[in-house]
């Protein structure tokens, strides 16, 4: 029998996700799975891809009903998690998918999300300089945002070795449907999605902070384009030399330097750019550099699964982290294609 794991918020896109990964992990188990509206429902009706946890019923979100899992993953609404966590044994290690808890300024948690400071807890990017060894001792974590996981591992290298500005990085990210949650909502309907793009949050959203923070940058302008196909994220990140001359060779040896022997980071040969599609049903993020031949500005394009890498990927990557497991337990780093 392996540990026991519990996912609230079983029913939405994300919870669906990590309970796919959770069904084949090597050491853990499937335990109690909770949701909202779709209570009392089997999985199998919620979630038809799930055949193996098909005949599992969807219980109501409570943290009596999670007391007793090894480790809880918390795939809730924003504003939701902080008191569901709160509720829980004070030695049960949770991951929380949301925002509750990535933010360390209350300042900023009140310009973006609204209400009380939750608290920060450990941040969950194990790529990060030093982070890996701080969530394997945590029993609190908060993943990462989609937008910012894909950012962040583009542009934080290239601030720690001082090869670009802190001021003036902008971002521009491209975000499939699922990014948004399972909630139904007129501007997601099939109809209103295919054939188009469209800009949304623009100059202010909410994974901002979150990047600031992560990386050293000091400002970043971020926009997200809604994109008509289910999940993934193509970030093309840009910043400013921070001296002359500066080429793409040397871009790509930092992030490759950065990321050597990481399971899930892969810098691409040169000539060869991030694809979404390449990333699919996977914990790999795909990156690639060049220099703007007429601004000089440093270019890192960025792809990854916003449901995988993004979210519930992650998430196991850090529960196995925190739980002592191999870190690559139950996740991948090939993609699903065509």
């Amino acid at each position: 029998m392996g540990l026991t794991v519990g996912v609230a918020g079983a029913s939405g896109y994300a919870g669906g996700e990590l309970l796919r990964l959770l069904s084949a992990h090597p050491d853990l188990e499937v335990g109690v799975v909770t949701a909202h509206a779709s209570v009392g429902e089997p999985l199998g009706a919620v979630h038809p891809q799930l055949s193996s946890l098909a005949d599992r019923v969807l219980e109501p979100t409570s943290a009596g009903a999670l007391a007793g899992a090894d480790l809880v993953f918390l795939a809730l609404p924003h504003g939701q998690s902080a008191a569901l966590a709160a509720g829980l044994p004070a030695g049960t290690p949770v991951v929380d998918l949301g925002a509750d808890h990535r933010l360390v300024d209350p300042a900023a948690w009140a310009r973006h999300y609204g209400g009380p400071h939750p608290g920060a807890w450990t941040y969950g990017l194990p790529e990060l300089p030093g982070q890996r060894d701080e969530i394997a001792a945590s029993g609190r974590v908060a993943a990462t945002g989609c937008y910012a996981v894909a950012v962040i591992l583009a542009l934080a290298p290239l601030l720690a070795a001082g090869l670009v500005e802190p001021d003036d990085v902008v971002a521009v990210a491209a975000s499939g449907t699922s990014g948004a949650g399972r909630a139904p909502a007129a501007h997601l309907l099939g109809s209103e999605v295919m054939s188009d793009l469209s800009p949304y949050r623009v100059g202010a959203h909410q994974h901002v902070p979150e990047i600031l923070q992560a990386t050293g940058a000091r400002s970043l302008s971020l926009t997200p384009v809604l994109a008509p196909l289910p999940r993934g994220i193509l970030a093309t990140v840009t910043a400013r030399p921070a001296r002359p001359g500066l080429d793409a060779d040397e871009v790509r040896a930092a992030l490759a330097g950065a990321y050597a022997g990481e399971p899930f980071v892969r810098v691409l040969p040169a000539g060869q750019w991030p694809h979404t599609a390449a990333t699919l049903g996977s914990n790999a993020a795909h990156l690639q550099a060049a220099v703007d031949a007429s601004s000089g500005r440093v270019i890192v394009c960025s792809a990854i699964d916003n449901l995988g890498k993004g979210a519930a990927g992650q998430a196991v990557q850090c529960a196995n982290l925190m739980l002592g497991l191999p870190e690559t337990g139950g996740l991948t780093a090939d993609g699903v294609a065509p």
